[in-house]
């Protein structure tokens, strides 16, 4: 039955990034202003121009053990690992919900990409014969969405957005319309990421996409600053446990936050740079706020996409002017994650969902300089150290290669 006026609850979180193997330590080194980013030592990246990669503060490993590690690519290990914690922290195998009202909905925006090309070598140098039998549903970009409906037991549908950066908040916004229109009772929502590669790295590199301040690796990322050259290549998973508010009220789940409204836009403007006046990221973000059935001055803090790009940060900047204006605290938290891609989006909802619960916003690490841009000066982006506040509704804005754009509304439990 639809019940499109139902509030949609987040009851679980669950992450394993640069800075932490999970949510509670991730949170407690992006409070601390601790950097994931590293330089890569490896013979290979010698001649690259960009050397720098926020890599998983913890493998995998020692969370799944070698059975399930040696069939999952490592975009699909993470997105398991954070699963799984979101799915204990709502206390989801004890929920009572049947299998088949429990659904999946887990994004990437590349996939399996380290299986395809450690398997091509494997072609070339051993024959197809030694090619592994799970390289199909280890390289599939449904492979990570597939891993965590396993891993919970969901029966009511996986689902696999692919767009790009945005494809971690648009999993969020699909959960949540598979909620108000009845077709599940809970949904493990998420995106993923792990391609730290020579290839992506040469491409993104090629494209001028990268940071090349490699002699210092933890001020690389520079959100908004002058001297920003680029985003740094993280890897990693986050993932979140939805399901309607009287549900969770009537099992007695702990509520983290309301999953208040979600919408998305594209730019038919380009197929990589942004359109230069965010018109379709501030669309976006102005439906998610219609949506949350809140206006632009009830959102009090934004966690920004922000990838540290010359031309994304100034669109970006000048969207969220446009559609919230300047009395909202801004974040930009990939200045100590890198860019985690396809899970960027989920795992900056995760802090903002943090930021609500601790009243406390992080701050934008390296920010030394602002840039000129009018809308950039006039932002409200918080520096230095956290800052203390109290607001009632924040906002998660992901934006990805095609013109994806994605916003999510999170307002109290």
């Amino acid at each position: 039955m639809s019940t499109p006026t139902a509030d949609v609850v987040v009851t679980g979180l669950g992450a394993t990034t640069p800075l932490g193997g999970d949510v509670a330590s991730t949170w407690e080194a992006l409070l601390a202003g601790r950097s994931g980013v590293s330089r890569i030592t490896d013979d290979w990246v010698k001649e690259f121009p960009a050397q720098l990669v926020a890599r998983l503060a913890s493998e995998p490993g020692e969370t799944l053990d070698r059975v399930r590690m040696r069939r999952l690519d490592r975009s699909q290990q993470v997105a398991v690992v954070a699963a799984e914690e979101a799915w204990r922290d709502a206390a989801g195998a004890d929920s009572g919900v049947a299998p088949e009202r429990i659904a999946v909905v887990f994004g990437t925006g590349i996939g399996g990409a380290l299986t395809l090309l450690d398997q091509d070598d494997i072609l070339e140098e051993k024959g197809p014969k030694r090619v592994s039998p799970f390289t199909i549903p280890m390289l599939m970009p449904n492979g990570p969405a597939a891993a965590v409906g396993l891993a919970v037991g969901a029966k009511a549908g996986v689902h696999a957005p692919v767009s790009a950066c945005a494809s971690g908040a648009e999993a969020i916004r699909w959960g949540l319309d598979l909620l108000r229109l009845g077709r599940a009772d809970m949904v493990v929502v998420g995106g993923t990421e792990a391609c730290v590669h020579p290839l992506p790295m040469a491409g993104f590199a090629a494209m001028r996409a990268m940071s090349t301040r490699n002699d210092d690796p933890e001020h690389a990322s520079r959100p908004f600053d002058k001297g920003r050259d680029g985003f740094i290549l993280g890897e990693g998973a986050a993932a979140l446990v939805l399901e309607r508010a009287d549900a969770a009220r009537a099992r007695g789940a702990k509520v983290h936050a309301v999953l208040a409204g979600a919408a998305g836009t594209s730019d038919g403007y380009d197929l990589v740079a942004p359109h230069p006046e965010g018109e379709g990221a501030a669309r976006a973000i102005g439906a998610a706020i219609r949506d949350a059935g809140l206006t632009a001055a009830d959102i009090g803090h934004v966690n920004a996409h922000a990838t540290s790009t010359p031309l994304g940060d100034t669109a970006e900047a000048t969207a969220i002017h446009d559609a919230i204006g300047d009395h909202t605290l801004v974040t930009a938290t990939k200045s100590q994650t890198g860019h985690l891609l396809g899970a960027a989006g989920a795992l900056e909802s995760v802090f903002a969902i943090l930021a609500l619960r601790d009243q406390l916003v992080p701050a934008t690490a390296n920010l030394d300089d602002l840039d000129d841009n009018p809308a950039v000066q006039a932002l409200d982006i918080v520096r230095g150290e956290a800052r203390k506040a109290t607001f009632d509704a924040v906002l998660n804005d992901s934006f990805g290669f095609g013109g994806h754009n994605m916003a999510v509304v999170f307002t109290k439990a």
